[in-house]
């Protein structure tokens, strides 16, 4: 059998007492939910909110988690669904004021092109359908695999192909219409 998933032992520890365990999860997970939950609530302070609602359910719920299932595929399920719920309270308002402090996480690895190169695409994203933009996000981001995302996104591995291929599509002519070449990102 595979190693048990070190998230999920994490959220174990944190289960049994260990606090830190906790502080590992939200420092290992929480600007890329924060980045994450931006693509669908298109408000920063809200994106913040919505991770923080996140943990708060690790928090409160204390949910024992299903032995073989991905933590990180549970915890931006309970993300996206949170996500939903701000989107479903508020209505469609949104700001793209600060939209600088979700945009990238610091990562000393990541040169500086690079991460232009990311902040770039992420701005393009940002003018595509909300289905669209979650479905790019969680793949070039956040590196789920198809699998993965059908369990996010709750669809079927075909619907989960077309929504890439189509979004792929469309993120491709936003770049070229912009003068950029798709193959380039």
């Amino acid at each position: 059998m595979a190693e048990k998933d070190a998230d999920a032992r994490l959220y174990a520890e944190f289960l049994g007492g260990d606090q830190r365990a906790l502080e590992q999860l939200v420092t290992l997970h929480g600007d890329a939910l924060t980045r994450f939950a931006y693509c669908i609530v298109q408000d920063d302070a809200a994106a913040e909110d919505v991770t923080a609602d996140t943990f708060a359910v690790l928090i409160v719920k204390r949910k024992k988690f299903r032995e073989g299932a991905k933590f990180r595929t549970w915890l931006y399920t309970v993300a996206r669904n949170r996500a939903i719920d701000y989107v479903r309270r508020r209505g469609r308002e949104r700001s793209v004021t600060g939209l600088e402090n979700v945009l990238l996480g610091e990562d000393a690895e990541e040169g500086v092109f690079t991460s232009l190169r990311r902040e770039k695409l992420y701005v393009f994203m940002q003018q595509l359908p909300a289905q669209y933009k979650e479905v790019l996000f969680l793949n070039y981001f956040d590196g789920f695999s198809v699998d993965e995302i059908c369990h996010i996104l709750k669809k079927g591995a075909k619907q989960v192909y077309n929504l890439l291929a189509r979004a792929r599509s469309a993120l491709k002519e936003i770049l070229e219409k912009e003068g950029y070449s798709y193959e380039n990102f």
